[in-house]
């Protein structure tokens, strides 16, 4: 039997592994960056190993240091989780080399269906040869041989643009998976992203657990998922069940896995074999009623699975919750956690209160779940779940996921169609992005509630900015909200803000009467960031100083970095004194294992250039000055 586990990740996936191995009474190892040395899941694990360095090609990708943390841990089975080296063959030979468990399918199996053109192969297709690519075969989709999550992943629509796409993906798949291997298949538009769960034993026995649906994705990663797949009937099910078990039974696999498919006009479309478990599994866990790393486990132990999986029942949706900024292009955010909390609803996470997301890795801070009896349910109690949750630290997509829940497309699932085209498919968020990431309703009233709570801890209690004289109001700004206040003897009087009350005031709870309905405004201070949580959602203000110091002052058309990370390439021809166009790519950053793009903010002249490739640059760092055309008249 196993004693003890070291899980070969990070994040998330490592706590949610220690968890049921201590359910099991099983001991757990965690291994550890330098910028990882106090994070969640060390601090979770019986035992952490340090791997020195910081990125991921230094410590999580080094299979020989990972081999020999397990040995010096005293460990006698390692888990991969997902991403890293969970689909690397010659890692899981390592593992059985020294003696170790490996909670994973055969390395035969990964070598087969790691690999996506392997994989295509082995179920009788091959992807396009690179060099009979035509204008016919637009629009292409790039896609790294290794690893999942979007990396690696680029649309093709003119073919020109095609050998710049392929040297971006292959530079991000090598960062992200140490494999710089792409290929190009055909991009299919307006399908749905469907899977299908599969648990196989050294018996003979294959576990088909139902579809999940993932179309609900931004830049080809994930963001909601949910089993079952919504408007799938039973003929297509039992055809993508039929394929999964194919796959299966054609690697003799063993262990968790999943087969994803394309569905698009009624025809299922394979994709790919991730063989190791996913990041959305909790669903499949939740409507099934199983515990899949549990199962995952007893499979390595050599256990037998029952004949037959659970009946399935009800329906449920995860959301991944994401340190993004949709401000700055959803650029990955980088910060302190203050607070970190969702109630109502399973919720695995990879960080806490007091923990710092760094610039090295995935910006996924954790996942929430809801299971009910019917679809609908589902969504609204995630929905409510998210919106009320206490997320203070770097700016997240959380708002992002409680509107895509209540969308009405969302709510149609696919048995609705609008003129022939499902409404719920990997076109979601290009089609609602903009009503999706409108400004939040009532952040003049959350301003104001601010404002007063300062004003209540300047005093110890709020009454400290009483004055006399009623032609001189107290003034506070945050962001574009500038408040303005007087309290007198007969109450609050605040401009802009007719109908408005004060019922109490303190440092971190205000409770105003607006429009004859009594509302509370939680506020939590941290430097200039203020979070004012409300029964709708939270707000984040940026709280301005009385007077700016004027070397904070910055030049018009200046591009400052949105996060920390590296310049890994100026775009051809982009030099000081050059001309460039509103939208031009100037240069990329990689940050979090993922590339992101710098573009002019304007048409102009390109006056000062301070990025160069391989510079390490800070969030705020002056990347560049654009003047543009206005300005130069």
């Amino acid at each position: 039997m196993i004693k003890s586990v070291l899980v070969a990740n990070r994040g998330e996936i490592a706590c949610r592994v220690f968890r049921t191995c201590r359910e099991l009474g099983i001991a757990t190892v965690a291994v550890f960056s330098d910028a990882d040395a106090g994070a969640l899941h060390v601090r979770e694990a019986d035992t952490a190993v340090r791997l020195p360095g910081a990125t991921s090609a230094e410590t999580y990708l080094r299979g020989d240091l990972v081999v020999a943390a397990a040995l010096a841990s005293g460990a006698d089975a390692v888990h991969p989780g997902y991403g890293f080296l969970s689909e690397n063959a010659g890692f899981a030979r390592a593992v059985t080399g020294a003696g170790l468990t490996w909670i994973g399918p055969p390395p035969e199996a990964i070598e087969a269906m790691a690999s996506k053109t392997r994989a295509k192969q082995l179920m009788g297709l091959a992807p396009l040869n690179l060099a009979d690519v035509t204008e016919d075969d637009l629009p292409l989709l790039v896609k790294a041989s290794a690893g999942g999550g979007g990396r690696g992943m680029r649309v093709v629509r003119q073919l020109d643009d095609l050998d710049a796409q392929l040297r971006a993906a292959r530079a991000e798949a090598l960062g992200a998976f140490g494999d710089g291997d792409v290929f190009v298949e055909p991009y299919i538009e307006g399908g749905r992203h469907v899977e299908v769960q599969i648990l196989a034993d050294a018996h003979g026995t294959v576990w088909v657990l139902g579809t999940r649906d993932c179309s609900l994705q931004r830049r080809h990663q994930k963001v909601i998922e949910e089993a079952p797949a919504p408007g799938i009937g039973s003929e297509q099910a039992g055809e993508l069940h039929a394929l999964a078990l194919r796959a299966a039974k054609a690697t003799d696999y063993r262990g968790a896995g999943t087969v994803e498919f394309l569905v698009a006009d009624g025809r299922v479309h394979f994709l790919e074999m991730n063989t190791r478990l996913q990041v959305e599994h909790p669903v499949t866990e939740a409507v099934f009623g199983v515990d899949l790393v549990a199962l995952q486990l007893r499979v390595a132990e050599g256990h037998a699975l029952p004949p037959t999986p659970p009946e399935p029942r009800g329906h449920a949706i995860e959301a991944r919750l994401y340190a993004e900024d949709p401000a700055v292009g959803w650029a990955p955010g980088t910060g302190t956690v203050h607070q970190l909390a969702v109630d109502g609803v399973r919720f695995d996470r990879g960080y806490a209160a007091g923990d710092t997301v760094s610039v090295h890795y995935d910006p996924l801070l954790a996942k929430a779940v809801a299971h009910a009896p019917t679809r609908a349910e589902a969504a609204r109690k995630l929905a409510r779940a998210l919106e009320r949750a206490r997320i203070h630290g770097p700016v997240t997509n959380r708002d992002l996921l409680v509107r895509s829940l209540r969308h009405p497309d969302f709510a149609e699932g696919t048995d609705g169609t609008d003129g022939g085209r499902a409404r719920l498919d990997t076109g979601f968020y290009d089609r609602n992005m903009a009503e999706l990431t409108e400004p939040p309703p009532g952040a003049h009233h959350a301003a104001l509630a601010a404002a007063l709570a300062d004003a209540a801890a300047r005093a110890g209690r709020f009454g400290g900015g009483w004055r006399n004289v009623a032609s001189q109001p107290q003034v506070k700004r945050y962001g574009e909200h500038e408040v303005r206040y007087r309290t007198t003897r007969h109450g609050l009087e605040a401009d802009g803000h007719p109908g408005v009350r004060l019922i109490t005031a303190e440092p971190q709870c205000v409770r105003l009467e607006i429009d004859v309905v009594v509302r509370e405004f939680g506020v939590r201070r941290y430097g200039d960031t203020v979070y004012v949580d409300t029964a709708s959602g939270c707000h984040t203000l940026v709280a301005h100083p009385r007077f700016t110091d004027p070397g904070d002052l910055v030049a018009p058309g200046s591009l400052l970095a949105p996060m920390p990370g590296v310049v890994v390439r100026v775009a051809d021809g982009i030099e000081e004194g050059c001309r460039v166009r509103a939208g031009q790519p100037l240069l990329w950053l990689e940050a979090m294992k993922m590339e992101h793009r710098i573009t002019a903010p304007a048409s102009g002249t390109l006056t000062a250039l301070h990025a160069a490739p391989g510079r390490q640059v800070e969030v705020g760092a002056l990347l560049a000055v654009v003047v543009s055309e206005a300005e130069e008249a």
